[in-house]
């Protein structure tokens, strides 16, 4: 039997693909392109990547199966030939504080052996040097370099009573469980303020470790142990999963301070005089990835050269894909989406599988156009090892990276999932496709609106920026350029320092932690859709709540039936009472100009905006979700499956029509295909035209050669950058050398000529 040279595709109908048949070449390169929203993630990601991952999985014992991670099958006649599919995704690496670049890429594993077997003198084996096991920490900071003290007068207010919530750290005020324990103790009298407690009542109620209470209140529970504020904040909240849920909350009443034991090393004073060429392994993992490797090089100790170059292959392999600046400590919780995938790429750069397929998301997310032809060069070299590349791509840098590209659409949501084009890289040029006609146009740069008034920075050395003065053009868009890491963010954090003037600082920061949470409910509309349902059938608006009186009584509002099937994968099956609409029957039969209540929540933002044009409280905030390019979202889809560009967006969203204001913008077009990136430019012209002064940091050569103003960082990243290198009209950057930006739209044009 022959081996196949294509994986075929027969079938696909996930979310809104049409039926799509397609054949995918092996050991290419092959880019999915299309407005956003089109179905290219449910090709790839939703179907593709889905079934070999569930197919993989159940080549596993059962046993084993259950600590594998789920996914549901795709909708899809069948995939033929498929290999086992690896998915290098946008997502961070975990929230672990202990987690860093060197503990998660196995370079610090390699570096506590280097020191265990050749450092002097010796003082133990490899677990010795672990910042992260008992016989290696600092005993003070337990490991972690730093130690966070909680200020009790931001967490209680001495003029209250128990009573009046004198406990002011969120989910502690009155009549809450967590407010309860303190209340039934029976140790305090609940109507003094606390200004009135004495020493010892004060630190019961402050410092108490756990323990049992002897003569506890009958409302008190025998088996609680009872605990002062702020051992139980520490334990309950900060040091737990719950902790990412209050993050602000928490950063106003601790301070953090380093450690003043280890002074930030993290490990134990003996393991510390345990050197190499006079460097402890705190000093090697302060050092940037760059110096570490000049100091690797320069250990001539016959006994550990294979490691040496186990190390070297590590470290060269990300300084090849331009993260040299990063420093081996650095904490994978302070990584961009776009550095941590380039952290995974260079970790399968030295794996020796081969006839895989590389599923990435995106990769050139966060990435300068310098910064895109390093991962170029990574992906082909993975293709040349014998593999499949699939990427899901808008940037016109990386996708004539591509030998095929397949074009979803020709529109968003249910206009879309159609295949526009399938053909080599050279025949799409040839086409007339919504992505070809974009990727042959040139740059033009014609908004030259006057500058009046500037914000002037002076000696800024925020982090890495190198005493740096600018002026800040204001009532224009002003673009701050520069490769990945060069000090972009850190000029935005001194002109937030500077401003006296309202702003709106948008990032791409997550909008809430409910899972439950939709554009409806963000936008703060559904309770509107329920009145209108509510008073046009003459009945409780509360019928029209799927997680209240109107749910379906036998899902709960789910929309599913979830069957636990012990070491098997859980089934999961809709509903077969309400359809996976998750209403009741009698909250269905009730209509709103023709449609129920679920019917609403599943329409394309596209349609509701024509759909509630005679109620502007709702259709003028579903136009701004469509000025803003996102009306290919349903009103009911969870948040949860939005990228950091769509959450940013969506937060402009309901953020328009200010004037006088400043808004600060961190990549907005992030993920968005060159059309939609078109209308994001428009409406940038719309704001500055209504008075505002925007502020983006952007790599979009589109976005950088339609602004006012550009200033540019760098020329390299971390301490290698933190320069301004040109700061003026974008057109005048394409004749200064200096200019890394500048320079990277002059190649773009003329590859263009």
């Amino acid at each position: 039997m022959t081996e196949s040279n294509t994986i075929d595709v027969y079938d696909a109908h996930q979310n809104n693909l049409k039926n799509l048949n397609l054949k995918i070449h092996k050991h290419a390169i092959t880019v999915f392109t299309g407005l956003s929203g089109a179905g290219k993630s449910s090709l790839v990601f939703d179907t593709i990547a889905a079934n070999s991952r569930r197919e993989l999985n159940e080549t596993f014992p059962s046993f084993t199966q259950q600590y594998l991670p789920k996914y549901g099958a795709p909708e899809v006649g069948h995939i033929d030939n498929l290999p086992v599919a690896i998915v290098i995704q946008q997502k961070k690496i975990g929230k672990n504080p202990r987690s860093t670049l060197a503990t998660y890429t196995g370079i610090y594993s390699l570096m506590r052996l280097l020191f265990s077997r050749a450092g002097k003198p010796w003082v133990g084996y490899s677990d010795t040097f672990s910042f992260n096991l008992p016989q290696g920490m600092c005993k003070n900071c337990q490991g972690l370099g730093y130690v966070d003290n909680i200020n009790p007068d931001k967490i209680v207010d001495y003029n209250k009573s128990l009573n009046e919530g004198a406990i002011t750290f969120v989910s502690f005020g009155p009549h809450t469980w967590r407010w309860n324990r303190y209340a039934h103790s029976g140790l305090f009298d609940n109507d003094k303020p606390l200004k009135d407690y004495t020493k010892e009542e004060l630190h019961t109620l402050l410092y108490a470790p756990q323990h049992h209470l002897k003569h506890a209140p009958k409302i008190w529970r025998k088996s609680i142990l009872y605990e002062g504020l702020i051992p139980r904040i520490k334990r309950s909240i900060i040091e737990s999963r719950e902790g990412q849920h209050h993050k602000q909350a928490i950063a106003e009443i601790v301070d953090r301070e380093v450690c003043p034991v280890c002074h930030g090393a993290k490990l134990r004073q003996p393991v510390l005089k345990c050197k190499i060429n006079g460097k402890n392994i705190a000093d090697v993992l302060q050092m940037d990835l760059v110096h570490a490797l000049k100091f690797l090089k320069d250990i001539k100790t016959p006994l550990v050269q294979n490691l040496l170059r186990e190390l070297d292959t590590k470290i060269e392999s990300l300084i090849d894909l331009g993260l040299g600046y990063l420093t081996l400590d650095r904490n994978t919780e302070t990584m961009s989406g776009g550095e941590t995938q380039r952290i995974k790429i260079a970790k399968f750069m030295n794996s020796s599988l081969v006839d895989m397929v590389y599923i990435l998301d995106e990769p050139s997310v966060g990435l300068h156009p310098n910064d895109i032809q390093l991962i170029k060069n990574a992906l082909v070299k993975l293709k040349d090892k014998g593999n499949t590349v699939l990427i899901v791509e808008h940037n016109p840098e990386l996708i004539p990276i591509a030998d095929y590209v397949v074009e979803v659409g020709p529109k968003a949501g249910k206009g879309g999932g159609h295949i526009t084009f399938n053909g080599t890289y050279d025949e799409m040029l040839y086409s007339n496709t919504i992505t070809s006609r974009y990727l042959k146009a040139k740059l033009s740069f014609d908004h030259n609106r006057p500058v009046k008034s500037t914000l002037d920075l002076n000696d800024v050395s925020n982090h890495n920026l190198k005493n740096v003065s600018v002026k800040i053009p204001m009532g224009v868009e002003t673009v701050i350029s520069g490769v990945a890491g060069s000090g972009k963010s850190s000029l935005i954090d001194a002109v937030k320092s500077k401003l006296t003037q309202p702003y709106i600082d948008l990032s791409q920061d997550a909008v809430g932690a409910n899972i439950r949470s939709t554009p409806a409910t963000y936008l703060d509309i559904l309770t509107e859709i329920r009145k209108l349902f509510g008073k046009a059938n003459h009945v409780s608006r509360a019928l029209f709540s799927y997680n209240g009186k109107g749910r379906c009584p036998k899902c709960k509002g789910r929309g599913v039936m979830i069957t636990n099937m012990a070491f098997m994968d859980p089934v999961i099956q809709t509903c077969e009472m309400c359809h996976g609409k998750r209403y009741s029957k009698e909250a269905l039969q009730y209509k709103y100009h023709g449609k129920n209540i679920s019917e609403v929540l599943t329409m394309l933002i596209h349609d509701a905006v024509t759909f509630f044009k005679d109620t502007p409280d709702i259709h003028d905030k579903l136009y701004n979700m469509q000025r803003v390019g996102l009306d290919y979202l349903s009103l009911g889809q969870s948040l949860s499956t939005l990228s950091g560009g769509e959450l940013q967006r969506l937060k402009l969203a309901v953020q328009l029509n200010q004037t006088g204001t400043v808004y600060l913008l961190d990549e907005p077009t992030a993920g968005l295909h060159m059309q939609d990136t078109a209308k994001m430019i428009k409406l940038f012209d719309e704001l500055v035209d209504a008075g505002n002064t925007l502020i983006i940091v952007e790599h979009n050569l589109q976005v950088i050669s339609k602004a006012d103003w550009m200033i540019d960082v760098g020329p390299h990243a971390g301490n290698y950058g933190g320069q301004i290198l040109f700061s003026g009209r974008p057109q005048a950057a394409l004749d200064d050398p200096k200019s890394v930006t500048g320079q990277a739209l002059k190649r773009y044009n003329q590859a263009r000529n």
